[in-house]
C-alpha cells in the first residue's frame, strides 16, 4: 500500500459467535446412551412419579423400555416407523420416548390440548402407524376421538391405550420373548440404526395455517439435551423437576434427554402442571434442578402456601419457553434459592436450545440476556432485509447453525427451503442483539415490532418496565391499529392478588419520566389470565386480535377472565 494511502478504520465486530468445548460431542443412538448410563448407574433412581409414588431404578426403567420396544416391535415397528404419543406427562410417556428410539422407529410427539380435526391432521400427514394415548385428559375422550379419526386416517392400525389391555399386552409381549432371543432381536436392531436417523417428529404451533412437522433425528435432540445438562453441571447426583410438557423439547430434551445422559433422575410432579404439585414434588423428592416457563415461576411464587415449602435442595433450574420477566428471575433466585438458575433460548426446529447462561454468570448477565452460544454452535445476527451479519449492539434476526438444526420439516421441502438458507442457517424470526462479550438479549418476534408513527418500538422493553409496577403480577404488550399513528399500543395487565385493577391513566403516570413518550401504552386491559398455549407462550396474535375487538366504541371496559 503507497505510503500516502489512507488507514482503513477497523470494521466492528460482527454479532456472531462460536461456541467452543473440549467435550466432543456424542455420536450415540439415544438407546446406546441410555444403556452405557444404565451400565454406569444401574441402582440410582432414574424415574419417579410424584403423584403415584411409582419409581423406577435406571435397571429397571431399562428392562420396561426394552420389553415395550419388544412388544412394539412384535406389533410390526420397524425403523422409520411413525408412533404417536398423545398424553400428558406420564411414566409411560417416557417408557415411549426411549423404546421407539432403541426400535429406530419416528416418535411423533402430539399436543395434548388438540381436538379431533388437529389429531386427524398430524395423523395423516405424519403417516402415524400406531397411536399411544391415555383414555381421557382434563375432560377431553382421547380414545373416542382416535376412533373418530380412524376412517380418514388408513395408515393407522393399531391404538394403544395407556393402563388399559392393550398397553399391558405390549409389555406382557417383550417380558414374554426368551431373554437371549430378546438380546438378539434388539442388538440386531440396533446395528441398522444410525445417530443421523430422523427419531422424533415436533409439530410447530404455528399462528396461521396447519402445523409443520420439525425432523429431528438422535444427534439433534441427545447431544442438545446432554449439552443443556452440562451447562447445568449435572451428574448422577441431580433430581431434575418437569412440571413442563413432555411433547414438547422442553420436557423431553432438556429434561428427559439431559437426564438419562447424565445418570440423573426425572421427577413428574403431576400430569399437567399445578404449582403446588411441583412446589410439593422439590421438597418430597429432595429435587436440585426445578423447569418452568415464566408463568409456572409466577404461579409456584404467587401460590399462597409457597413459603410453607421446604425448597433448600434446590441448585439450580431452567427457565424458557418464553421471554423470561427480568423481575421474574430476580425471585427465582432470591425466594427460592435457584442460585444457578439458567435461561435457555431456542425453538423446536434447533431441538430446541441455542443459547444459555452458564452457572458462574453475574446475575444481571443471568436476568437481562439468554446468555451465549451453546457448546459446538453458532449464531449470528442479521439484517432481516438483506441477510448480512450486523454489528454488535445492533438488532436483527437471530439465526442458528450447528448440530441442532432440524433435518427438516416432515414432507415439506418448500417450507424447509424457507426456514433454512444453502449454508444451513435456521432464520429464527426472532429479534435479538449481541453484546461485545457474545450474550444474546432477544428483543421479541420480528411480527411483534410495534411501529408508531415511524418509531420502532419492541414490546419486551415495555413489558419489563411494568414488571417493576408493584402492583403488576404480569404483562404484555401488543400493537393495535391507530388512525393518526398506525399503531399503538395496548397493554395486558395480570394482577397481583388484592390489588386494584390499573387504569390506563394510572399506568400512564407510572411510566411518564422513564419511558420515551411514544412508548407508554395508550391503551390498558386488566386480566386473569393470558392466551397461552400448552407450552406457556403467550399467543400474542389471539391477543391483538382481542385487542382490536376490545377497542371497538361498543366495548366496556371491565375484567376479562
Amino acid at each position: 500500500m503507497p505510503a500516502s494511502a489512507p488507514r482503513r478504520a477497523p470494521r466492528a465486530e460482527r454479532s456472531y459467535a462460536s461456541g467452543p468445548c473440549t467435550a466432543p460431542l456424542l455420536g450415540d443412538t439415544i438407546g446406546e446412551n441410555l444403556d452405557r448410563t444404565v451400565a454406569a448407574h444401574p441402582d440410582r433412581d432414574a424415574l419417579v412419579d410424584a403423584g403415584s409414588g411409582r419409581r423406577w431404578s435406571y435397571r429397571q426403567f431399562a428392562a420396561d423400555v426394552e420389553a415395550l420396544a419388544l412388544g412394539l416391535h412384535s406389533l410390526g415397528i420397524r425403523k422409520g416407523d411413525r408412533v404417536g404419543i398423545w398424553a400428558p406427562n406420564c411414566p409411560e410417556w417416557t417408557m415411549v420416548q426411549y423404546a421407539t428410539a432403541k426400535l429406530g422407529a419416528i416418535l411423533v410427539t402430539i399436543n395434548p390440548a388438540y381436538r379431533a380435526h388437529e389429531l386427524a391432521y398430524v395423523v395423516g400427514q405424519a403417516g402415524i402407524s400406531t397411536l399411544v394415548a391415555t383414555r381421557s385428559h382434563k375432560g377431553s375422550d382421547y380414545a373416542a376421538m382416535a376412533e373418530e379419526v380412524r376412517g380418514d386416517c388408513p395408515a393407522l392400525a393399531e391404538v394403544v391405550l395407556i393402563g388399559e389391555e392393550s398397553w399391558q399386552r405390549l409389555l406382557d409381549l417383550g417380558r414374554s420373548q426368551d431373554p437371549g432371543q430378546a438380546r438378539e432381536t434388539l442388538e440386531a436392531v440396533a446395528a441398522t440404526l444410525s445417530a443421523d436417523d430422523p427419531v422424533n417428529i415436533q409439530y410447530t404451533s404455528g399462528t396461521t395455517g396447519f402445523p409443520k412437522g420439525a425432523t429431528l433425528s438422535h444427534h439433534n435432540i441427545l447431544n442438545n439435551g446432554f449439552f443443556v445438562g452440562e451447562l447445568c453441571r449435572y451428574t448422577e447426583a441431580d433430581r431434575i423437576c418437569l412440571p413442563v410438557p413432555f411433547y414438547h423439547c422442553f420436557g423431553m430434551v432438556m429434561g428427559n434427554l439431559a437426564a438419562t445422559s447424565h445418570g440423573a433422575c426425572m421427577v413428574i410432579p403431576s400430569a399437567a402442571f399445578e404449582p403446588k404439585a411441583a412446589l410439593r414434588a422439590v421438597q418430597e423428592e429432595r429435587c436440585t434442578s426445578l423447569y418452568g416457563v415464566p408463568t409456572m415461576f409466577i404461579a409456584e411464587l404467587a401460590d399462597p402456601d409457597f413459603t410453607s415449602f421446604d425448597l433448600s435442595s434446590l441448585r439450580t433450574g431452567i427457565m424458557a419457553g418464553s421471554p423470561c420477566p427480568v423481575e421474574v428471575m430476580k425471585q427465582v433466585i432470591e425466594r427460592m434459592g435457584m442460585a444457578e438458575v439458567s435461561i435457555c433460548y431456542g425453538m423446536t426446529e434447533t431441538s430446541p436450545v441455542s443459547t444459555q447462561t452458564r452457572a458462574d454468570d453475574s446475575i444481571e448477565r443471568r436476568v437481562a440476556t439468554v446468555g451465549r452460544v451453546g457448546p459446538h454452535l453458532e449464531v449470528k445476527v442479521v439484517d432481516p432485509a438483506t441477510g448480512r451479519c450486523l454489528p454488535r449492539g445492533e438488532p436483527g434476526e437471530l439465526c442458528t447453525r450447528g448440530y441442532s438444526v432440524m433435518l427438516g420439516y416432515w414432507q415439506q421441502p418448500e417450507a424447509t427451503a424457507e426456514a433454512i438458507d444453502a449454508a444451513r442457517w435456521m432464520h429464527t424470526g426472532d429479534l435479538a442483539v449481541m453484546d461485545a462479550d457474545g450474550y444474546v438479549s432477544v428483543t421479541g418476534r420480528i411480527k411483534d415490532m410495534v411501529i408508531r408513527g415511524g418509531e420502532n418500538i419492541y414490546p419486551r422493553e415495555i413489558e419489563e418496565f411494568l414488571h417493576t409496577h408493584p402492583d403488576v403480577l404480569d404483562a404484555q404488550v401488543v400493537g393495535v391499529p391507530d388512525e393518526r399513528y398506525g399503531e399503538e399500543l395496548m397493554a395486558w395487565i395480570r394482577m397481583r392478588e388484592g390489588a386494584a385493577p390499573l387504569t390506563e391513566e394510572a399506568v400512564r403516570e407510572f411510566c411518564t419520566g422513564k419511558l420515551a413518550h411514544y412508548k407508554i401504552p395508550r391503551h390498558v386491559h386488566v386480566v386473569d389470565a393470558f392466551p397461552m398455549t400448552v407450552t406457556g407462550k403467550i399467543r400474542k396474535v389471539e391477543m391483538r386480535e382481542k385487542s382490536i375487538e376490545l377497542l371497538d366504541p361498543a366495548h366496556r371496559p371491565g375484567r376479562s377472565n
